[in-house]
């Protein structure tokens, strides 16, 4: 059996590369960027090909796809979200930055969701969409709505709360629409429901699945996106105000759509979480599931968020689904409209690969230069090369 060794990841990869080592002589270094997993355990980007004992030819993978895949997701992981609490310090202890109260709010509920002892795998939740108790139940309750039942194409977020969402879309015949995590191996992939068989729709939920059964898009695909389910870390039910977990990947996600002509402002945001029956006012214990006497209670909902600090390019949410109860926010906060080339850092804009090509081609049609935000430091893995 052909071994294809992965060279500077993580440790776990390092694990693999030892056992590949112990089962073949043949090694082919690679880098952690240089593959992504598919249907037939392929590595795009990669100049090598390779003969693998499955008799697929070129870019098979013989060994551990799958399990390297998963490694090297969980490794960037953890890089992130390492780098985004360093940050998050930061910027919390920096007294004249315009977001240290979102990490105030950001910090209560995972705090909050770890002491009571309510949240899922993956823990912590500390700087993550947080999983939480009845996910499932708020998928199903949002799966309920005339706007999800209506729609053709949803774009979900591929955190572990909304797996299950994403699991019903496909089940309900739609088109899957999910982003690359970070958007650091590309933009969006569509996955098609009517490509899957029943055996394969709950693996093409997961990160892995998404990779072997998605296509990649680029920005010139002509889609049109019915409703985007978006995670949160904390919302204010009584105006749509929302907090993501600090990376503005959604933000730039929305944005992208919104320049493709695949959303517009009528565009249904939804949200999933839990919330509490009376709603926690701001100081008190605040995350999206708790038990008490064997009940539900709805508690991710926050009342402190203030609208008038929110940036130009924070996403509203319009309906937020929890285990018990639908809520419409009629909010008046408006959706942004594109990409905000002037609040974008050079150092954020280096980190992703899509968002360069929009701004060249965008200036390349125009015939002028794109203005471009202040200079800031970004966590270590935004500085990765690709």
């Amino acid at each position: 059996m052909d071994a294809i060794l992965f060279g500077g990841a993580s440790s776990a990869l390092t694990t693999i590369n030892n056992t590949c080592k112990s089962l073949s002589s043949f090694t082919l270094p690679l880098s952690r960027n240089q593959f992504t997993f598919n249907k037939y355990y392929y590595i795009r980007n990669s100049p090598h090909k390779v003969e693998s004992s499955r008799g697929k030819g070129r870019h098979d993978v013989a060994f551990g796809g799958e399990a390297a895949y998963e490694a090297e997701r969980l490794g960037l992981d953890a890089e992130a979200r390492k780098s985004m609490a360093e940050a998050s310090e930061r910027e919390a202890a920096d007294g004249t930055n315009p977001s240290a109260w979102k990490w105030a709010i950001r910090k209560r509920v995972w705090d909050t969701m770890e002491a009571n002892n309510v949240a899922r795998f993956p823990r912590p939740v500390h700087h993550r969409i947080p999983n939480f108790v009845g996910a499932s139940a708020a998928a199903n309750k949002l799966s309920e709505l005339d706007v999800f039942r209506a729609s053709k194409c949803v774009k979900v977020n591929p955190d572990s709360p909304q797996k299950q969402v994403r699991l019903l879309t496909l089940e309900g015949g739609k088109t899957l629409l999910t982003p690359q995590p970070r958007l650091r191996t590309g933009f969006f992939s569509i996955v098609e429901s009517h490509m899957l068989t029943p055996s394969t729709l709950n693996e093409a939920c997961t990160s892995v699945g998404v990779a072997k059964y998605g296509r990649p898009i680029g920005l010139d695909e002509k889609i049109k996106v019915d409703l985007i389910v978006i995670g949160s870390v904390a919302v204010d039910p009584n105006t749509g105000a929302r907090l993501g977990k600090g990376e503005g990947f959604a933000e730039l996600e929305y944005g992208m759509l919104r320049y493709m002509g695949a959303i517009d402002d009528s565009t249904p945001v939804v949200t999933s979480g839990t919330t509490k029956r009376s709603l926690i006012p701001s100081g008190a214990v605040t995350c999206f599931s708790i038990f008490e006497q064997l009940e539900m209670h709805d508690q991710q909902l926050v009342d402190d968020i203030p609208v008038e600090k929110l940036l130009i390019h924070d996403v509203p949410v319009d309906i937020i689904c929890t285990p018990t109860q639908v809520i419409f926010t009629r909010t008046q906060i408006p959706k942004p409209q594109g990409i905000y080339w002037d609040k974008l850092s050079p150092e954020k804009l280096g980190q992703i690969r899509v968002l360069r090509e929009l701004k060249r081609k965008i200036e390349e049609e125009t015939g002028q230069k794109l203005p471009s935000g202040s200079s800031e430091k970004l966590p270590p893995t935004a500085q990765r090369r690709r």
